[in-house]
């Protein structure tokens, strides 16, 4: 764990959340001094920000708060100022984009900043690349035609990855289920395996002394050299009823791995080496998240239990064991973010809640209700202000003490 944590410390350092997940993916932030008890009537609001349909979040950097929604017939990345809230820049790219399914017309995956950029994937699957400091636009490219794929259940919904000057997206197509785009430019890098797109975001880690860029795809895990995409390894892991999805990231801690999903499909830890992976646990009965992903603090994972349309509850489970340590029920579905050994929560119904990270007990520190119910949407933590949106708003709240 210390190399990875030594790895990915000058993003750390900076406590700006510029991805989804944070600047590690993995839900961590580097803030202190937060709130040690939140008031019944909810933290300060320092602005909100009225808001079209979509369920990505918000992701912050340099100043910036960057989200991404649908007003129309139009796809919107907005840059605002962080602190303030007032609009800095916006670029509009026109859409007709319709959920088969009715689940909602706009964007679900939060943009991604590196390096002066804005890469931001709509449901209709066109990635788009624009400058961070004025909007800018540098490229686009229609994923979804350029590389013959199929359509799915509810649209594209995965982030893409920057590692170093490619962006890597889960495209899912015949021969390009994978696929690195030049940062600069849009133009193709690399394209490597056949397996389907997931709603699941990757991650990139060091693991026994090699670069890996993850994906919990359609069918399992895949771990490719971001450099050149060759694979190192992959494993299914994926529900037998083709009615379902994998949407929880992979998870990162020291040299393993772990994968959740629901549909009967269930949670496995894993040791992972450059050229495969062993088996540590698994059971369909510990943590099966339907979207959200899980948390970890200390040895400890803190995560979403069962579909959401089923009721789902939040549950600590020991990461080396997979014991269950408790389960709180009527939580639902929500977002968790780890920040000094508490756990900052917004949940489905729109409550935010503070909680202890406590492995013999649920412990609350305070709740609010702040925002409409049906949040699908990621918070994010940058430089003491939470980020969090419903339907109709973003808003903005200071957790400083």
């Amino acid at each position: 764990m210390a190399r990875l944590a030594l790895l990915l410390l000058p993003l750390v350092l900076a406590a700006d959340w510029p991805q989804f997940l944070g600047p590690t993916r993995n839900s961590q932030s580097a803030d202190t001094e937060l709130l040690e008890r939140l008031p019944a009537a909810g933290p300060e609001v320092v602005w909100s920000y009225k808001v079209g349909q979509g369920y990505a979040g918000a992701a912050v950097a340099k100043g910036k708060c960057v989200i991404f929604h649908r007003v129309g017939n139009e796809d919107l990345i907005e840059a605002l100022d962080a602190v303030t809230g007032k609009p800095v820049w916006k670029v509009a790219t026109r859409t007709d984009y319709s959920d088969p399914l009715g689940k909602g017309d706009g964007p679900r995956a939060v943009p991604t900043i590196a390096d002066g950029r804005v890469f931001a994937l709509a449901a209709n699957g066109v990635l788009t690349a624009v400058t961070l400091d004025d909007g800018k636009k540098l490229w686009a490219v229609d994923l979804l035609a350029k590389y013959e794929v199929p359509a799915s259940y509810f649209g594209v919904g995965t982030a893409p990855l920057v590692v170093g000057d490619r962006v890597l997206v889960n495209v899912g197509g015949e021969g390009a289920g994978v696929v690195a785009l030049d940062v600069k430019t849009g133009k193709e890098l690399w394209k490597a395996s056949n397996d389907r797109a997931s709603y699941a975001s990757p991650v990139f880690a060091k693991l026994d002394g090699v670069d890996m860029a993850l994906f919990f795809t359609r069918n399992g895990l895949l771990s490719l050299d971001p450099e050149t995409g060759k694979e190192r390894f992959s494993m299914r892991w994926r529900a037998r009823i083709d009615a379902s999805v994998n949407a929880a990231s992979p998870l990162v801690i020291g040299d393993q791995l772990f994968l959740t999903a629901s549909y009967g499909t269930g949670a496995i830890l894993l040791d992972v080496k450059k050229d495969g992976v062993k088996e540590v646990w698994k059971s369909d009965r510990v943590l099966s998240c339907h979207f959200n992903s899980p948390v970890v603090v200390g040895e400890q994972m803190y995560g979403v239990q069962g579909r959401q349309e089923e009721g789902a509850k939040l549950r600590c489970i020991d990461w080396k064991t997979g014991k269950i340590r408790w389960t709180q029920d009527g939580f639902g579905c929500g977002s968790l973010i780890a920040v000094d050994r508490v756990l900052v929560g917004m949940t489905e119904g729109g409550e935010l809640l503070l909680l202890r990270a406590n492995a013999e007990k649920y412990e609350e520190l305070g709740r609010a209700s702040v925002l409409k119910a049906g949040v699908r949407a990621h918070i994010a933590l940058a430089n003491g202000r939470l980020y969090g949106r419903d339907a109709e708003k973003l808003a903005c709240w200071n957790l400083k003490k």
